[in-house]
């Protein structure tokens, strides 16, 4: 017997209580999944006409098979608009993501999880860099950072909201063209020896003397140095001296980049060669944005950084240029005076999303900001970036448009850093050299913190006319990897420590192979698993495993997965972090006879994941790219590691920009839903060099799609 009425207990009330407690979750949660659902199959429009837009005449955009936007505008105003557009149709996330970054906003969208690298981030004055940066700018700079501006903010207000918004449930707030300058100094800050890197050296430096220090970290291996300056026909065919086992268990990851660049007098095609593979942080969506940029007086395609307009890396219709990071010394470091004056600590706010506000304090002066050392150290921080700040916006805009060499040297005199080192090649046939930046003549070289008595004697810059260089010829031959560029004799240190010369030295091996050079020639080097490093150390260890091994870090090898074992363990696994399994058979400390034990090819082991940067929050399996096998790492030409990786692959002969070609791990989209999410890891994998479009014809020829974007 039941009661219906009253206040007894009722099974049919409580499901109602229930239910309608549930309602509300239950309904935002599948209205989340449906948005969720509907932004990971949502992509950009790539064809019709998008009308309405702040431009002064139509703009074409061509989609070739890879989806890499070829624009066409009447002036640079709407070529700019245009360029945002496609990038904020294309990478709007990313581009969001990277400003919150640099700006130290991440907290805001992220919450508490951020909040120490937001802190950390706003040690750094972005703000007041980029203002800056902004008044420094020509008039030209400003509208063309103004207009592209205004086409990411067009996209972004026309095009699905990316995936990853509707996951975070924010929407982002319009670009502006600080937003492009602060955007930029991403490059920079991960390019730049920081003071994060001198602490370590700086204890090394107290606690062991000079003398001890050189040894801990040798400004190069002299067995191996290859500056290009020697000329190729100076750098030895087999090392200078008998390896040693302090330099090649060099326990830094050596993260960098690779160039080379051959004269017409040694290419099979008559024409200059250039190749390029910046080495940077493998991710998806990548880290560069392929791009064809075309209007009256302007003709540049390669490598985009997304956020910022213009070409960075590839070529005009007259010069090509590449780039490695110069790996010197940037800033001077110095012990804090304890008697700072109270005006130069300002207050920074940090908004938390589902937390309360957060405010702390910063030392700013006109010529120093502070910063917290690892071992909790204040330090005050003296950088060209921050007493003079220039944008090197400028820099890669002459580049674009450079008609001879000559523009090239205007244009890489300005350049405000950091400091790179510059290969270039143009349609007569010759290539140069030259390292460009701001680098203090510090006798510190970020070596070590310099005591607070020092803020008194400010250091110069090194001289931009004594940086070392190679003149344009027809019969140059150029190439740097991060290592030691100059030769003995030479009056500056310029950094504490260049990177381990073996990629620069394998490089100039394969150029001495042969006399003259062709464009699959410069692609099979680009793919190159020889690992000088890890063989020298083989034969150190005697280990009967790599009996034999020709060194090569190669998909299939075991003894490759020996070598690298056989690092970690005598490094104590700071160099690569491999398995503890294969440590402990390293080590002895498995119970069986080495060559007994099993172990998977370096192509298993040497794995590594493409993630998305929102992988941390679980979500890699839905937003992850490639797994790519092991194939070369961190010491070889072909650099593919868990820290860094070729972030693009760029040969071209020179004039002849229909040939040659560049090609991205992953894909230009980055929309889950689009078919150039992933699409170029194939290509990728196989070692191919696939062609960019330049001439009218080849761009008809391969486009897709068409856009147009109109009044």
């Amino acid at each position: 017997m039941s009661r219906r009425n009253g206040a007894g207990f009722s099974w049919r009330r409580l499901a109602a209580i229930v239910l309608g407690a549930l309602a509300v979750p239950v309904l935002l949660i599948l209205i989340f999944a449906g948005n969720v659902f509907f932004g990971m199959h949502a992509v950009a429009a790539t064809g019709g006409t998008v009308a309405g837009l702040a431009l002064h005449k139509p703009v074409r955009i061509l989609r070739d098979g890879r989806g890499v936007p070829h624009i066409v505008a009447s002036d640079d105003h709407d070529l700019f608009f245009a360029q945002g557009y496609a990038e904020g149709s294309d990478r709007l996330f990313q581009m969001d993501l990277t400003r919150r970054y640099v700006t130290g906003t991440l907290a805001e969208v992220l919450g508490n999880a951020a909040l120490e690298s937001d802190e950390s981030a706003r040690a750094v004055p972005i703000a007041q860099i980029v203002a800056a940066q902004w008044k420094a700018l020509s008039p030209a700079e400003r509208d063309a950072l103004q207009a592209f501006s205004d086409g990411i903010n067009a996209a972004m207000d026309r095009e699905p909201t990316p995936v990853e918004f509707r996951i975070l449930f924010y929407h982002p707030l319009p670009w502006t063209p600080q937003d492009s300058l602060a955007v930029g100094m991403a490059t920079v800050l991960d390019l730049t020896d920081t003071w994060d890197d001198i602490a370590p050296r700086d204890r090394d430096w107290r606690a062991k003397g000079p003398k001890a220090f050189a040894l801990l970290h040798p400004l190069t291996d002299p067995c191996y140095d290859a500056p290009v300056v020697n000329g190729l026909a100076k750098i030895s065919a087999t090392p200078k001296c008998a390896a040693r086992t302090a330099s090649v268990l060099d326990p830094r990851v050596p993260v960098g980049s690779n160039e080379w660049a051959v004269g017409a007098a040694h290419s099979a095609t008559g024409r200059a060669l250039l190749a390029n593979d910046p080495h940077l942080r493998l991710g998806i969506p990548g880290v560069w944005y392929l791009v064809d940029l075309k209007a009256p007086g302007f003709h540049a395609a390669g490598a985009a950084f997304p956020g910022t307009p213009g070409v960075i890396l590839g070529h005009n219709d007259r010069i090509a240029w590449g780039s490695t990071n110069g790996t010197v010394a940037a800033l001077s470091v110095y012990d804090a005076p304890p008697d700072l004056p109270k005006r130069g600590w300002h207050d920074e706010t940090f908004e938390v999303r589902f937390g309360k506000p957060v405010t702390k304090q910063y030392y700013r002066s006109a010529t120093e900001f502070g910063v917290r050392l690892a071992d909790t150290r204040f330090a005050l921080v003296r950088w060209d970036a921050y007493v003079h700040p220039r944008s090197p916006v400028g820099t890669f805009d002459a580049l674009d448009r450079a008609r001879d060499l000559a523009d090239v040297r205007r244009a890489l005199a300005g350049y405000p850093g950091p400091t790179q080192n510059f290969a270039f090649a143009d349609a007569s046939g010759a290539v140069g050299y030259r390292m460009a930046g701001a680098i203090p003549n510090d006798p510190a070289w970020a070596r070590y913190v310099h005591p607070a008595t020092d803020l008194a004697h400010p250091y110069d810059d090194v001289p931009d006319g004594t940086l070392p260089r190679i003149a344009p010829s027809r019969d140059a031959i150029v190439w740097t990897s991060n290592n030691k560029v100059y030769a003995d004799g030479y009056p500056y240190r310029l950094s504490p420590e260049f990177a381990p010369p073996y990629r620069a030295y394998r490089v100039a091996q394969l150029l001495r192979a042969r006399p003259r050079y062709d464009l699959d020639y410069f692609r099979a080097m680009q793919l190159d698993t020889l690992s000088i490093a890890d063989l020298a150390l083989a034969h150190i260890s005697r280990d009967p495993r790599t009996a034999g091994w020709d060194g090569r870090m190669a998909p299939g090898s075991r003894a490759a997965t020996v070598a690298a074992a056989e690092r970690a363990a005598a490094t104590d696994g700071h160099n690569q972090r491999m398995p503890r399994v294969l440590i402990a058979a390293r080590t002895g400390a498995v119970p069986a006879k080495p060559a007994a034990i099993p172990l998977d090819p370096w192509g298993t082991v040497g794995a590594v994941q493409v993630k998305h940067p929102l992988a941390a929050l679980g979500l890699g399996w839905l937003l992850d790219g490639t797994r790519f096998p092991g194939n070369g790492d961190a010491f070889t030409v072909h650099v593919q590691s868990r820290g860094t990786s070729q972030s693009f692959r760029a040969v071209w002969d020179v004039g002849n920009w229909d040939a040659g070609g560049i090609v991205i791990p992953q894909g230009e989209s980055g929309e889950p839903g689009s078919p150039h999410y992933t699409d170029g890891a194939n290509g990728w994998l196989a070692g191919d060099l696939v062609a960019l479009p330049f001439s009218p014809a080849a761009v008809e020829r391969a486009a897709r799609a068409t856009e147009t974007l109109s009044p």
